[in-house]
């Protein structure tokens, strides 16, 4: 996935206050999405450390924590030594074998340069019926990077979506912030969408 080398680097100092505020915005969010979850299995894809799944731990009947950062992956066997985990890149290589309920990824679709490829691999990883549930930024013109997407048009995500395949597709804005997105103001949202 992309900025893997520079997630690598800074795993050991990434959960900051700032961080920890967003993703448990996020994870609250999430947790408003869900249906009968305590029956179901879900993915924490692009988990980082584990922020916004180790809050939604309780609400599933597991979480596999799924990242393409080893070292990220490493500091959620710290504070969850239990924690089912993966090492994995969506964008270099499908998995035939996963099938889940849930994928939620939070702040990840932006580091991820061909999102649309993405998108198309974890539908077929959902059960029939599933969900998948994105937070990330909203489209943000003062964002300007060669590392990441300058956030999301959310009918434009929710109209390529469509053309995949995902259905029920719900979308609203869900947080405003100061100096969040490279270190500009900027806002979060949720989307929710079922295969």
């Amino acid at each position: 996935m992309g900025n893997t080398d520079k997630f690598e680097m800074i795993a050991d100092i990434y959960d900051t206050p700032e961080r920890r505020q967003i993703a448990k915005i996020s994870a609250d969010a999430i947790r408003e999405c869900l249906v009968d979850a305590q029956s179901k299995t879900a993915i924490d894809f692009g988990c980082g450390t584990g922020l916004v799944g180790l809050n939604l731990l309780n609400d599933f009947k597991s979480i596999l924590f799924l990242d393409t950062s080893q070292n990220m992956i490493h500091q959620i066997k710290l504070k969850k030594p239990n924690a089912d985990t993966l090492c994995f890149d969506f964008e270099k290589d499908s998995l035939s074998d996963l099938h889940t309920d849930y994928i939620f990824m939070a702040q990840v679709l932006l580091h991820i340069r061909d999102f649309k490829s993405v998108l198309l691999k974890l539908y077929d990883v959902l059960n029939p019926g599933g969900h998948l549930i994105i937070t990330d930024f909203n489209k943000n013109d003062e964002v300007v990077s060669d590392m990441v997407h300058s956030g999301f048009d959310q009918k434009a995500l929710a109209d390529i979506m469509l053309n995949i395949g995902y259905k029920s597709i719900q979308s609203k804005t869900l947080y405003q912030g100061r100096k969040i997105f490279m270190g500009h103001d900027a806002s979060l949202f949720i989307l929710d969408s079922q295969k």
